[in-house]
């Protein structure tokens, strides 16, 4: 038998409000899901689905309404203590969408990645912290050279490769990725992901993968959520949930993905995502675990069809 795997980290019933009273509007309601040490989760789902709103609760950006979030088995979110606090700033760090935005024009690299070190006095010298940085810059495969610049020198692939630095030197144990290549040319996107994947083989990380492309997630990820209107509707292994997606609205996105032949571009069916075919009136939806590690969110009626649906495509044993 395999060894059971280590969480990490563990969200439970998770909710995100903005607002109060009649303008209150709920971003993420009752999610759930665990990410195991050393393997990249993915969160997927439209433009305004919540899934940023959830890695910016997870890294204490966003407060949470309700639920829990455990890092190591610790209560990070709502109120804790100081040292709690710069611990997971410590272990938890986030490469943000807009590499553009998410650096200070003013302040030169060097400055830019050592931010996290000043602020936790996480070094012993001078000399030990600019080693820190060009190592973080070879990490990331910029020269040492580039720590003396400012960030309107770099084009958008090597300023999102200066945020990953800032990232990589605080050592953390999880990296919360926001569509780190979304604002990036085509050309580019395979350099990062590959730079990425690299990094947690050579740093045992964890990464917490947030985009909207299926394809990239099927090429990154080691399991996959699907979230839409703040809620997640299935959570699969990556290769499972692609070879059989339960959920209308998981099949609804796999139907979207473009196709490189073009006679089977032309052939394909495109699914549209109708929630009126779900009957919830009388039998709400539950978080449902229809086989070993596939989840669901289904009623009674709907899960007892997806059981059905897995039995028959499971091979026989002879």
């Amino acid at each position: 038998m395999s060894e059971p795997r280590e969480k990490l980290l563990e969200v439970k019933n998770l909710r995100v409000e903005f607002g109060r009273g009649r303008k209150r509007f709920v971003a993420v309601d009752d999610v759930n899901f665990d990410i195991y040490k050393g393997e990249t989760f993915g969160l997927v789902g439209e433009s305004g689905s919540g899934k940023t709103t959830i890695g910016r609760a997870i890294i204490r950006i966003n407060e949470t309404s309700g639920g829990e979030v455990l890092f190591e088995g610790k209560k990070i979110n709502g109120k804790i203590s100081r040292e709690l606090d710069r611990e997971v700033i410590r272990n938890i760090q986030m490469i943000f969408q807009d590499p553009m935005a998410s650096l200070n024009e003013r302040a030169k690299v060097e400055y830019i990645i050592s931010e996290g070190l000043y602020n936790l006095k996480n070094y012993g010298s001078e000399a030990e912290r600019r080693d820190i940085v060009a190592r973080a810059l070879l990490d990331v495969g910029l020269l040492p050279e580039f720590a003396s610049r400012f960030p309107h020198e770099f084009s958008g692939g090597q300023r999102q490769r200066i945020g990953i630095a800032r990232a990589l030197v605080m050592r953390p144990k999880l990296i919360i990725a926001d569509e780190p290549i979304s604002a990036l040319d085509v050309s580019i996107r395979a350099q990062v992901l590959n730079l990425l994947s690299r990094l947690r083989r050579e740093y045992g990380l964890t990464y917490l993968f947030i985009a909207h492309d299926l394809s990239i997630m099927h090429f990154i990820t080691d399991r996959l959520a699907v979230i839409h209107k703040g809620r997640i509707v299935e959570l699969a292994e990556t290769e499972k949930l692609f070879a059989h997606p339960l959920h209308p609205y998981t099949r609804a996105l796999l139907s979207a993905i473009p196709m490189p032949d073009p006679v089977a571009e032309r052939r394909k069916k495109l699914l549209v995502y109708d929630p009126s075919c779900h009957h919830y009136e009388t039998d709400p939806p539950r978080w449902t675990e229809v086989e070993p590690g596939h989840f669901v969110l289904a009623n009674a009626e709907e899960e007892e069809r997806y059981r059905t649906e897995i039995a028959d495509a499971a091979p026989e044993v002879m």
